[in-house]
């Protein structure tokens, strides 16, 4: 699944990862980088994702959690960002994701960071939440690949992502490692805080799956309480309009925190009758590449 090197570094050799910057750099003055494009100026104001002009981070870790293409070698090297577009109730990560918990790194800093992790003997670069701070990645890409920074890159993403950014940097992504949280759009409101998850969502699949194929795109799908994750739904999309040679990572641990433990129907585990319930569905739309957990 994992190419030896990052296709970035031929972008970067070809002088086309510096133009992937300067077509994402007026972001920073009128942000439209996910689906909410709120249109600010991220060096006076800050959005939903409460983030600045600045990379913020709250860890740089050899990461052995991830699925097992990644955690190749000593794991992936995982860079947790701040901050997310996405208020999801449920969320494992609230301290950094909405609470903001983190430290500000500078490009020069972040492309350090890649590069100390690739020292440690990590098999990629597993960016965590990358979307808000896109300009920053793409700025500490170019500063690092002259000083030796080949790993490739994976987009661990919740999905909710606007397709023309996606677009705009098409060949700097090795693997998509995308969620699909609900496919219901009045759920990613309920329960996530965003207009149309399931709407955006689909398109941003497609345009991923377009960009790096079946083979270098894993689905993650976490089996939430009361069949409130759509597993028939989701299922289906991958595999009637994508393919059933796409990676499926189908995940049983959730867990109630945050402000799920307020709300009746996420405030409990999910079953194994639930979880059971899910495989036999991925299984009936023939999507046997990726992985069940045990429950």
């Amino acid at each position: 699944m994992l190419p030896e090197s990052g296709n970035y570094v031929e972008l970067y050799k070809t002088g086309e990862l510096q133009a992937i910057l300067e077509e994402i750099l007026p972001n920073l003055e009128h942000c439209q980088l996910c689906p909410r494009k709120c249109g600010i100026n991220r060096s006076k104001e800050r959005g939903v994702c409460q983030q600045s002009d600045q990379s913020m981070l709250t860890n740089v870790v050899v990461h052995t959690g991830e699925e097992p293409p990644l955690i190749e070698g000593t794991g992936a090297g995982a860079v947790f960002f701040s901050g997310c577009p996405m208020k999801c109730v449920y969320c494992q990560n609230f301290a950094f994701s909405q609470l903001n918990n983190g430290e500000v790194y500078t490009s020069e800093q972040l492309a350090d960071a890649f590069l100390r992790l690739q020292d440690k003997g990590v098999c990629n670069i597993d960016l965590v939440t990358p979307t808000p701070h896109l300009v920053s990645i793409i700025r500490a890409l170019i500063i690092a690949v002259p000083k030796g920074l080949h790993l490739p890159i994976v987009y661990n993403t919740s999905s909710y992502e606007n397709v023309d950014i996606l677009r705009k940097i098409e060949g700097v992504v090795d693997v998509y490692l995308a969620d699909i949280r609900y496919t219901d759009d009045t759920l990613g409101l309920k329960y996530s805080g965003v207009q149309g998850y399931w709407t955006h969502t689909k398109r941003a699949i497609r345009e991923m799956f377009r960009q790096v194929g079946a083979r270098r795109l894993i689905i993650r799908h976490l089996v939430l309480p009361n069949g409130l994750s759509g597993t028939e739904e989701a299922m289906a999309f991958v595999a009637e309009e994508l393919s059933t040679n796409v990676n499926v990572s189908l995940m049983s641990q959730y867990f109630p925190v945050f402000k799920a433990l307020g709300k009746e129907e996420l405030s409990r585990k999910i079953t194994a009758g639930e979880y059971d319930e899910a495989v036999k569905i991925m299984e009936a739309y023939g999507l046997f590449n990726g992985w069940v957990q045990d429950f």
